[in-house]
């Protein structure tokens, strides 16, 4: 984070990217996929009409984690695992303000699993970006939450035995509102989703598959090259058939309840193929995620986006319909009776 943040231009001159970016020097490891994404962030912001000091990002612990530093906005860097818990407690102290929270893998799905899990729950008006590059980066190659099963690592030398978590069945099994992927490398895909997720109103929770060159590169291999991503992807895109590929020629079916990719002539797409519903039930964009190996594409871009009342918003609403006269005296709630009648 800068170490001053000056007032946002006035109206009639309007940000750029620039006017996003600190005056600290950014330390990741060149190649990372990190400065990616925090490029399509700095693009972002202005676009969304928010003065710099009503904009704070949340980080926790990883190479991640650095992103407030870099972000000329207001910004928290907190403890392992407890950004979603700060964030929650800042956007309910202060609901005027735009609160993003930046996570990893090993930070948002180990030691911050539980915290993650309550705030999608109850739907906190966060922006939560989860970047997953399925490794412990900073600390030097360790297995994480989401490495394959049978992953060698520093940490698991003979090959993990752990079942790894998938992001997405987490956040869907929370029932949060707002569910995407994107990758690093394709920016006008990330750029897309980022801005779905930041005009949601609710808990918004991306995952950003995340390449880490020095101690896990390559874990996305099909999705990340742009030669090869047109046929390991789908994109979602509401209301349209799963189509994907270079030629348009691949499509995605059920088979009862099982996805299956056929081939077609682009010029006559088969009527029967998926067609994609964001608010269709949690159940079937849970079943999208399963869209991975057998020859299957990655599914891309929102599977999910609903609205409900925010945690926030309601807990607001209630303490102002039950304040009494006198209850944001300080002084008088500390001298008075030891008990209060609540009706």
């Amino acid at each position: 984070m800068a170490d001053t943040l000056t007032a946002s231009p006035a109206p009639s001159a309007p940000m750029n990217r620039q006017d996003f970016v600190s005056d600290q020097i950014v330390r990741w490891c060149p190649g990372c996929g990190d400065y990616a994404i925090l490029a399509s962030v700095q693009k972002l912001m202005p676009s969304l009409g928010i003065p710099r000091e009503k904009i704070v990002f949340v980080s926790g612990i990883g190479c991640s984690s650095r992103f407030p530093y870099y972000m000329n906005t207001y910004g928290m860097h907190s403890i392992h695992g407890r950004a979603p818990t700060f964030a929650t407690g800042l956007k309910s102290a202060r609901p005027d303000l735009t609160v993003w929270v930046v996570t990893g893998d090993g930070d948002g799905l180990s030691i911050g699993g539980n915290h993650l899990l309550h705030a999608l729950r109850r739907n906190v008006d966060l922006k939560i970006l989860l970047f997953n590059n399925k490794i412990y980066g900073l600390t030097k190659g360790q297995a994480s939450p989401t490495s394959e099963l049978g992953k060698k690592t520093k940490s698991s030398p003979f090959g993990t035995i752990d079942r790894p978590i998938n992001p997405l069945r987490f956040a869907l099994a929370a029932e949060a509102p707002f569910v995407a992927r994107t990758v690093d490398t394709d920016v006008t895909h990330m750029g897309q989703v980022l801005e779905r997720a930041a005009k949601h109103k609710g808990s918004a929770f991306v995952e950003i598959y995340q390449n880490c060159i020095v101690f896990n590169d390559a874990a996305f291999p099909g999705v990340q090259s742009r030669d090869t991503r047109d046929d390991a992807a789908v994109k979602l895109e509401h209301g349209k058939p799963m189509i994907f590929g270079k030629a348009k020629d691949k499509g995605v079916k059920l088979n009862g309840f099982k996805p299956e990719v056929v081939t077609f002539d682009p010029a006559k797409p088969p009527s029967d193929l998926l067609v994609h519903d964001e608010k269709a039930n949690p159940a079937v964009a849970y079943m999208l995620t399963e869209l991975e190996g057998d020859d299957l594409p990655v599914a891309m871009g929102v599977f999910r986006d609903v609205e409900s009342p925010t945690f926030d918003g309601l807990m607001n609403q209630q303490i102002a319909e039950n304040a009494k006269p006198g209850a944001d005296d300080l002084q008088k709630l500390l001298t008075g009776s030891d008990s209060w009648e609540v009706k």
